[in-house]
């Protein structure tokens, strides 16, 4: 098994790459999730203090294009893109880090074997298979090509989330492979696949079982580990105990907001 530096152990040193400083510094970054595919609704979004971006390819509105768009548009702003991606292909995963995103979060990963798959196209040769080709990365994290390539292997964050039972049962493996930065926690699938249905609050022995297992494992091996909340305050009393949150989503935020001050206004 090949060793190497990685995101929690690498000297090298890059103010572009805030989530990573973040959670190298141990100061509880928060995030968000982009799902509509506009450049200017990525601004906005970036505008707002948050520390990263993750834009949603799986559940999110968002062609290659707007993709592209928005990983530019969020690392102008000194704020750092993720890609959410739809499956573990090599090819989603390219084009993700072409872009310049500053780390890929990989979904419905249920084995280490899928695991190290993800590792192995996320990171240039000698570690993995990443072919080299794209101006893209170097632009957002504020460098030259060469030193991009020298550098990318040990300052890209490789997120996999575990939301599934298979995921469960096999997370001290998935979380033992090196290259592995970050779990992150899918609540309601996770929830979806251990009880059959989501339910109405966070609650759920089973599933709360499952989410301290997952915890343990990241703290176990030593990986960082996220999840998702739906409010500040959740994420307040979460942070507690997760090194990042994603809180809530932009497409929620615009409704939520709507619909409360439609409430007000009819009252």
């Amino acid at each position: 098994m090949m060793s190497y530096s990685s995101t929690m152990t690498t000297s090298i040193q890059n103010p572009r790459l805030r989530m990573l400083n973040a959670l190298r510094a141990n100061s509880k970054p928060i995030m968000t999730f982009l799902g509509l595919p506009s450049f200017r609704t990525a601004q906005v979004v970036a505008q707002t203090g948050v520390d990263g971006i993750i834009i949603d390819c799986e559940h999110g509105h968002i062609s290659d294009d707007a993709m592209h768009s928005s990983t530019a548009a969020i690392a102008a702003l000194g704020v750092s893109p993720l890609v959410r991606l739809r499956m573990t292909h090599s090819d989603l995963i390219k084009r993700a880090l072409d872009a310049g995103a500053h780390g890929i979060v990989v979904p419905q990963i249920h084995t280490a074997e899928e695991a190290r798959t993800v590792v192995s196209y996320s990171k240039f040769p000698p570690q993995g298979l990443r072919g080299q080709g794209s101006a893209f990365p170097a632009i957002t994290y504020g460098t030259d090509i060469p030193t991009y390539l020298k550098t990318a292997n040990e300052t890209i964050i490789t997120c996999v989330q575990i939301e599934s039972r298979a995921g469960v049962e096999n997370v001290d493996a998935i979380c033992a492979v090196p290259g592995v930065d970050m779990i992150f926690i899918g609540p309601n699938d996770l929830a979806l696949s251990l009880l059959g249905y989501l339910p109405t609050k966070d609650d759920v022995p089973e599933v709360i079982a499952a989410i301290e297992k997952i915890v343990l494992a990241a703290r176990k091996h030593g990986k960082w580990v996220g999840r998702l909340s739906n409010n500040g305050t959740l994420s307040k009393e979460h942070l507690k105990v997760f090194d990042t949150v994603a809180l809530s989503y932009d497409i929620r935020a615009m409704q939520n907001w709507y619909t409360a001050e439609l409430q007000v206004a009819r009252s």
